[in-house]
């Protein structure tokens, strides 16, 4: 497979690049930065690139999938697919992959851990013991975990994860999906507002679809109330980010813990002086385990593909 043209948008898993360049032969599109370089890379070599391999951050848009006649498959080393031209690939015949299950476990255990973080003030324990305050006195009290009332927005395999996890610590769960699901006894809500309204702590795990793009608005954030908490380890457009730093710095919102944003790496720079908002660096299924087996699903299917044999995890 070494003569077959695999492009990969950027710099996302050494382990996975190795892998690639051994296999096939690997294009770095990050070593084309200015779009003029983009464009006759793409011209040059448009009949050799026969895979695509993106992620969370850059996928296949239109403009890409046009500008590659050959382009067979494109392969995501993330479960989202907010960035790929779903619609074009299906009408060009062009397969695409994702990476599902293996990152559920991570991005759940994670989601607790920022609720955890954001309630229980754990970074701000961190700094006021690194900065020498504990000497001079105890840190102020802060609030439990354990029964407080959960609300997932999106029920599938992170969100359903999540919920198991909460329920070890005695929470109330409820959810929004599109439609009620039969096969759980989780209090349903119809629509996101009311699923604020009642609950403690509000989880985003849904995909990014149209349809989710600022599912958690002003309404929303409001709903959820100057005691309530957000959590975001779905992606960074499901929040009205403007209505959520407003309402964080107003005091109309308890507290958030983020692991995504809407411009990322871009984070408004109102939430770094808050001590209670957790802010990561888009790390849900950032284990050495977990990204080192994305890396094997990407590279099984794109040799299945190539090996004319049925894809492990086909979305398209």
């Amino acid at each position: 497979m070494e003569s077959i043209g695999v492009l990969m948008m950027c710099p996302m898993n050494s382990y996975l690049e190795q892998e690639l360049d051994k296999r096939f032969k690997l294009f770095r599109f990050w070593n084309f930065p200015q779009t003029q370089n983009q464009q006759s890379f793409l011209k040059e070599n448009s009949n050799s690139i026969r895979a695509v391999v993106g992620n969370s951050l850059v996928g296949a848009d239109t403009e890409l999938i046009e500008s590659l006649p050959k382009l067979e498959i494109v392969a995501s080393f993330s479960v989202g697919l907010d960035k790929i031209d779903l619609k074009k690939c299906k009408q060009k015949g062009i397969r695409v992959t994702s990476t599902p299950d293996v990152l559920t476990e991570d991005v759940a255990d994670l989601a607790i851990g920022l609720i955890l973080a954001v309630l229980r003030r754990i970074c701000e324990c961190d700094r006021f013991v690194r900065n020498g305050l504990w000497k001079i006195g105890d840190f102020k009290l802060t609030t439990k975990f354990t029964g407080k009332s959960v609300g997932i927005i999106g029920l599938g395999r992170i969100g359903t994860a999540i919920a198991k996890r909460a329920e070890a610590f005695d929470c109330p769960i409820s959810y929004y999906t599109r439609s009620e699901k039969k096969d759980t006894n989780y209090k349903y809500y119809s629509n996101v507002i009311d699923l604020a309204s009642h609950c403690q702590i509000l989880v985003v795990a849904c995909a990014l679809t149209p349809e989710t793009h600022h599912i958690v608005n002003r309404e929303v954030i409001d709903a959820l109330g100057p005691k309530g908490v957000l959590i975001n380890i779905g992606r960074g457009p499901h929040v009205d980010e403007a209505e959520l730093v407003s309402a964080l710095v107003e005091g109309r919102l308890g507290g958030a813990g983020l692991d995504v944003f809407e411009n990322e790496p871009e984070v408004p720079e109102e939430l770094f002086g808050l001590d209670n908002v957790v802010l990561l660096p888009h790390v849900g299924s950032g284990t050495i385990e977990t990204r080192t087996a994305m890396a094997d699903l990407v590279l099984g299917n794109l040799e299945a593909h190539f090996l004319n044999k049925p894809l492990l995890t086909p979305v398209v």
